[in-house]
């Protein structure tokens, strides 16, 4: 179980590290906007690539916090029983979920995106707009980010909700004896 234990703990400070670094770009979205506001109203000026800017950082934010939400639980889940289960009950939910819904679904996107990554690279796909942001197909790379990602912090969800199902609980949430 302490090699489960390191696994998850790699996988999910990996997780944590990557995901704050990438919600910074929700600072930069909003300054961005609000210079493009300001820009266009006060001084009649609009910058395509400027406004472009705010767009890409958007798509690589929702993009890469795909296992940070996992890892949060902040994920969305159809909650008709699942509320009232114990631990060991919600853990063999979470399990099934994963088997049976999350992981084909990354195989599909994956196996699904590449043709249409792999043609906008040689295509050097670039935005439709003249004075757009020339590198449509980095940003297009990133939903086989999306996939790795979140791809990687199912392992970790699914080793502790194993985890619990076996042993009924979760040892890392569990209080320690001094705290009781």
């Amino acid at each position: 179980m302490q090699a489960i234990d390191k696994v998850i703990a790699m996988i999910d400070r990996i997780t944590e590290v990557f995901g704050r670094l990438i919600s910074w770009l929700v600072l930069y979205m909003v300054l961005m906007t609000f210079a493009n506001v300001v820009m266009r109203y006060v001084f009649g000026v609009s910058i395509i690539s400027l406004y472009e800017s705010v767009l890409y950082a958007f798509a690589i934010a929702m993009s890469s916090l795909g296992g940070w939400a996992l890892l949060r639980d902040q994920h969305v889940r159809v909650d008709i029983f699942y509320s009232v289960l114990g631990a060991r009950g919600k853990a063999i939910v979470n399990l099934a979920g994963t088997v049976v819904f999350l992981a084909p679904m990354l195989w599909v996107l994956w196996t699904s995106s590449i043709p249409y990554i792999e043609r906008s690279w040689k295509l050097k796909e670039a935005s439709n707009e003249v004075a757009g942001i020339p590198y449509l197909y980095v940003l297009k790379t990133f939903i086989l980010v999306f996939v790795a990602l979140l791809a990687f912090q199912t392992v970790s969800f699914f080793l502790r909700n194993l985890r619990i199902a076996l042993i009924g609980h979760d040892p890392a949430t569990a209080p320690k004896a001094d705290e009781c």
